[in-house]
């Protein structure tokens, strides 16, 4: 085979489709959750996952890559603000609009009257303040969500939060390594040694550690995976050839092979996905406002709603399709009102002008 094949070019990070594939992996797992809050089952899903949980996976190997990048062209303490100011201001958002929006308003649907909404454990402000650190404490308001086929759950979505920010932290102590940043070897050894722990924790050798941290070790492979393809891509540039490979590579993995499958398929995964974004083209609407952090923060409360006022009674394509533009109808307004001026906020501190977000940073 030619060498020619094998050639490689540089990731267009200003000009490809990153935003619509984070998309389409939220309104996968608006999706997947869709049949366990109308109280339809479990929903569709390969190798013991369902289609939410390989979408998280997708998100985090996507991050891996962007926020590997991230971190080696900013500085320690630029790199954090950057992450703070991208995760935390829509997600504390999302927590106050659920407790004092959603919450008062599902009770109303319920029972006609707001009476001991905000003395009733658990209070609104518990709500806010015990999940304010992303780890969350509180899944329930009060009774609010007492009567619906999966009750006492006003998001079970934000939970990935926690454990991609230490994802964040993680790539922070790495990058300021000379190993890492200079050699494949160094991240390739992190990610065999992560897929080494999660396959252990999967065959329930935890060492006494806790569910935490059999969580974290469940998804850090695919975050780091996605870093160790942004050191490949940067060394020898995006190769069409491996981008198609990639792809069923990934899948065999991912489908045939049982407990850690998609923990090995993570660089794969990473690098199918980043090849694809450079051949599907999308939306310029959607090139331009990057909704899906918006669109997953809220899903899940739109589709507890939307059974409140008899969802779960609706044929299930006309369920998940209300609740698809509803959320993203919220996750624009986020993007716009919360989301997109924090950034601006934070690159204008810096260079005190004014600043467009460029593709490659819209999520990052």
């Amino acid at each position: 085979m030619s060498s020619r094949a094998f050639a490689g070019a540089p990731f267009p990070y200003r000009d490809n489709s990153l935003n619509l594939f984070r998309l389409i992996l939220a309104a996968l797992v608006l999706f997947a959750h869709a049949f366990y809050i109308v109280g339809r089952g479990d929903s569709p899903g390969f190798n013991g996952e369902n289609l939410g949980g390989w979408a998280v996976a997708g998100f985090f190997v996507v991050s891996g890559f962007l926020i590997t990048r991230s971190r080696f062209r900013t500085g320690a303490g630029e790199y954090l603000l950057h992450r703070v100011a991208r995760i935390f201001p829509a997600f504390l958002v999302c927590l106050v609009v659920t407790a004092f929006v959603f919450a008062p308003l599902a009770l109303w649907i319920s029972t006609g009257s707001l009476s001991g909404f905000l003395r009733t454990p658990v209070t609104p402000l518990q709500y806010v303040w015990g999940n304010i650190t992303l780890y969350i404490e509180h899944y329930s308001i009060g009774e609010t969500l007492s009567t619906v086929p999966y009750p006492d759950a006003w998001n079970g979505s934000l939970w990935t939060l926690y454990y991609e920010f230490l994802c964040y932290i993680a790539v922070w102590v790495l990058g300021g390594f000379a190993l890492y940043r200079r050699s494949l070897l160094g991240a390739g050894l992190i990610w065999a040694v992560s897929v080494g722990v999660h396959a252990l924790t999967a065959a329930g050798i935890t060492g006494g550690l806790d569910g935490d941290f059999e969580l974290f070790a469940r998804l850090f492979p695919f975050f780091i995976g996605g870093s160790l393809i942004y050191l490949v891509i940067e060394r020898w540039g995006l190769v069409p050839l491996v981008g198609w490979l990639s792809i069923p590579v990934a899948a065999m993995s991912m489908v045939f092979v049982p407990n850690f499958g998609g923990q090995l398929a993570a660089p794969a995964l990473a690098y199918g996905i980043l090849f694809l974004s450079t051949v599907v083209s999308q939306p310029a609407w959607i090139a331009r406002n990057d909704v899906s952090y918006g669109f997953y923060i809220y899903a899940w409360p739109v589709q507890q709603l939307t059974v409140l006022v008899g969802g779960a009674t609706w044929a299930l394509p006309v369920y998940i399709a209300v609740t698809v533009v509803v959320t993203f109808s919220l996750a624009w307004l986020s993007w716009v009102a919360i989301e997109r001026p924090a950034m601006l906020r934070v690159r204008n501190r810096r260079s005190g002008a004014r600043q467009t977000l460029p593709g490659d940073i819209r999520r990052a």
